[in-house]
């Protein structure tokens, strides 16, 4: 039976910090991953060129059960930290709107990176390497699909069940459960919304048009693009607030979030009473949805025949336009999973189980969720590498 300080299961994004930075400390590595390949998800992200992290992290900005726990790692192992990380390797990057960063060639330069760092620390991967059993007792004795490992240490780096074709699967939380710990209803995050009946007759009839929206659900709103599709709504508000959104939500759109819509609509009647609505309409936003918001309402004839109590609903309307969506478009398009282990089990300073001397949780698996841009790749490199730091 081979012998290493610790066994990470999962070769993504989370599992790989948390190996290497255990690497550079002395300890002997196994990385095991079920897949055909390293880093599945960190190759697809970002269009290909990895949004890896953002400037403007702050615990704010991640959901979970326990709003405090992600305040420790994020705080000990910052984006600054991986910024450099990135610098030393000579990968060049630039940054987007709202503080996300990106590689200027592609994602496949920060798994190159991490696989370099993995190979300097002395960690050993495998690939195409399922974890078939796990028996605790002085540590933990692991029957894998290429024969029994034993360890001090068994990082559970498997992620949560968003984009299932890249191999996600339940394994962190079965196995969070076999230990007595309790799992935070999965549920996808990050992810287009679908509607149904004549919502969906106006999303298809709109399909392809884009525009920058605030949008709200309870209490947290977001300032992004919305994207109308041929099966509901998509784009960066949708699915930020999608991680938010559940059954039953009402999902609501300022359409014209910088515009005293009444105030705006009267000076109109005013200044071009001969042109119609949705000709005003369309100076502020793409003409196909104004002639569908204008059809909608029923309103019809120039900005003179309209009466100052039909442009105030209307005006309403548009600042709080309303979308009920009945689903989610589910996993497979979901970029994160919401929810997962519980963190009231877990040290927020190392991700290690309390109660199971020798057990850590790290990444995706864990029931903290980023928003959208770059938030999750850090919590991964920040909870990676509390657990490196400690196993």
């Amino acid at each position: 039976m081979e012998k290493f300080d610790a066994v990470v299961v999962g070769a993504g994004a989370a599992g790989l910090m948390c190996a290497l930075t255990a690497g550079q400390r002395g300890r002997r590595v196994c990385v095991l991953e079920h897949g055909p390949q390293v880093g599945a998800k960190i190759l697809i992200s970002g269009g290909g060129r990895c949004n890896f992290t953002n400037r403007e992290v702050s615990a704010e900005r991640f959901l979970s059960v326990n709003p405090h726990f992600c305040k420790s790692a994020l705080s000990r192992y910052t984006p600054s930290d991986f910024i450099a990380l990135v610098e030393r390797h000579g990968i060049a990057y630039h940054e987007k709107t709202l503080g996300q960063l990106f590689c200027d060639g592609s994602a496949r330069q920060i798994v190159e990176m991490l696989l370099h760092e993995c190979a300097q620390a002395g960690v050993e991967i495998r690939l195409n390497c399922a974890l078939r059993e796990i028996v605790h007792a002085n540590g933990f004795c692991l029957a894998t699909a290429r024969g029994a490992l034993e360890a001090a240490a068994l990082v559970i780096a498997t992620g949560g069940l968003s984009i299932p074709k890249l191999g996600a699967s339940g394994f962190a939380y079965d196995v969070a459960r076999r230990f007595g710990l309790r799992v935070i209803e999965p549920r996808a995050g990050l992810v287009p919304l679908r509607v149904e009946g004549e919502a969906l007759a106006l999303c298809q009839e709109l399909a392809g048009v884009s525009l920058e929206i605030s949008v709200s659900c309870g209490r947290q709103a977001f300032r992004e693009n919305l994207l109308f599709t041929h099966r509901g709504v998509s784009g960066p508000a949708i699915l930020q607030i999608s991680s938010y959104w559940q059954a039953s939500d009402m999902v609501r759109c300022d359409l014209l979030p910088d515009v005293d819509s009444e105030a705006w609509l009267k000076d109109r009647k005013r200044s071009r009473p001969a042109a119609e609505l949705k000709t005003v309409l369309a100076e502020m936003m793409p003409a196909r949805l104004a002639r569908a918001l204008v059809a909608l309402q029923g309103l019809s004839g120039p900005m003179a025949s309209l009466s100052d109590r039909d442009l105030q609903a209307f005006a309403r309307r548009l600042k709080r336009f309303p979308i009920r969506a009945s689903e989610s478009e589910g996993w497979a398009k979901a970029e994160v999973t919401v929810g997962g282990v519980d963190t009231a089990a877990l040290s927020s300073r190392t991700m290690a189980v309390r109660e199971v001397p020798g057990l850590y949780f790290i990444g995706e698996a864990v029931d903290v969720t980023g928003w959208l841009g770059g938030y999750n790749f850090q919590w991964a490199w920040a909870s990676g590498w509390c657990a490196g730091q400690a196993v």
